[in-house]
């Protein structure tokens, strides 16, 4: 696509399309994230019509073909209608052949002097001047017919400032909603802002579905619907830390973003198992809850501390992107730097309050002893 916006306005009214698109850029034009807004297609560009007398240039030995084929080479040459090759005996090489006017001659040619071009018929060595084939006249032209899925479109393409198109996204639709249309005229934005929401809406699928499998095995591995939940609390701190990151970075919420944030989410269900898994160890024997959840803690900080460090250390050298081509993964770095941060902060003490609040009451009190 020629611009990550395209909005294409359809209808069979040209005219009544073609002023509802100039409507919506004199809007774009206004927004501060805008950087370039261009309409390719002009319907009033000057041109010339041929009125091929066909009666008169068959008795001539013309068809309407050749008179076209003979005003084309005139004009541009006949590379597109009739080419010629000549291939270069030294070095073998391909060249073509055309025949054309001169620059000069095209540049100062009048429109006495377009009437003057001279058509030649096959088998015919007498020339005739177009004039005498052909009535000319002025019109206005589209400059180019643009379709999609046999619908003419008029094209609004919008260029933004920098690299996020989210907001400016929704600026345009917002355009696009207030804009008065006129009948049986019909908008459609498309180009790259079309994959990118794609791409989103994939993810967040893909995301939401990787926490339910996520929760259905450590739900079959623990034997238990509430524990795998309180594994999961990890991941909400987890997305806090990657929306601080992206926004303290001035990083957007793009495609390798969204992924550094789905492997975020491994990482940290992973330092949240060690806690849930160890506790559990501790209370198979026998040992009170509070002192389950204490002693796992202290236990298994230093790996969950090792692991994170290391990942986050091994990671900073991609989020500074210090080579060239290497802005590419940053995004993902910083998200999962971010998310791993603030989620080894949190887990450590959220998983296990939350742990101890919920099976505190699985704890029998001890028994009065009456005298």
């Amino acid at each position: 696509m020629p611009a990550p916006i395209d909005i294409q306005v359809s209808g069979n009214d040209q005219h009544a399309a073609y002023s509802a698109a100039s409507e919506i850029a004199r809007k774009l034009r206004s927004l501060n994230g805008v950087s370039d807004v261009l309409i390719p297609q002009d319907l009033d560009y000057p041109g010339l019509q041929l009125d091929v007398r066909r009666e008169m240039a068959a008795r001539l030995g013309l068809t309407a073909s050749d008179v076209v084929n003979n005003v084309v080479t005139a004009l541009t040459s006949n590379d597109m209608i009739a080419p010629s090759y000549w291939v270069d005996p030294q070095n073998g090489n391909n060249y073509f052949l055309t025949v054309q006017y001169t620059n000069q001659q095209i540049a100062s040619m009048t429109l006495e002097d377009f009437k003057q071009i001279p058509l030649h018929a096959p088998g015919n060595s007498n020339p005739t001047m177009l004039e005498n084939v052909a009535g000319i006249r002025m019109i206005n032209t589209p400059t180019e017919v643009d379709h999609y899925q046999l619908f003419r479109v008029i094209d609004v393409y919008v260029s933004p400032k920098g690299e996020d198109l989210g907001v400016l996204s929704k600026q345009v639709q917002k355009i696009i909603q207030e804009t008065k249309l006129p009948p049986n005229v019909r908008i459609e934005v498309r180009g790259s802002v079309l994959a990118m929401q794609q791409s989103f809406k994939s993810f967040g699928i893909g995301l939401l579905l990787a926490v339910v499998l996520v929760y259905l095995i450590l739900m079959a591995q623990f034997a238990s619907f509430i524990d795998p939940f309180i594994i999961l609390l990890a991941i909400p701190s987890g997305i806090t830390g990657v929306i601080l990151a992206l926004l303290l970075t001035g990083t957007t919420l793009n495609v390798m973003s969204l992924m550094g944030l789905i492997m975020m989410t491994g990482i940290v269900v992973s330092n949240s198992i060690l806690i849930v898994d160890v506790t559990r160890n501790y209370r198979r024997t026998g040992m009170p809850i509070r002192d389950a959840v204490a002693l796992a803690c202290r236990v298994r900080l230093r790996p969950i501390l090792m692991t994170s460090l290391a990942t986050i250390l091994g990671l900073i050298p991609m989020a500074l992107a210090l080579e060239a081509g290497s802005e590419q993964y940053a995004p993902l770095a910083r998200a999962i730097i971010g998310g791993l941060t603030v989620s080894v902060v949190v887990t450590v003490f959220l998983v296990p309050a939350a742990y101890l609040v919920i099976h505190r009451k699985e704890e029998q009190p001890p028994q009065e002893v009456q005298a």
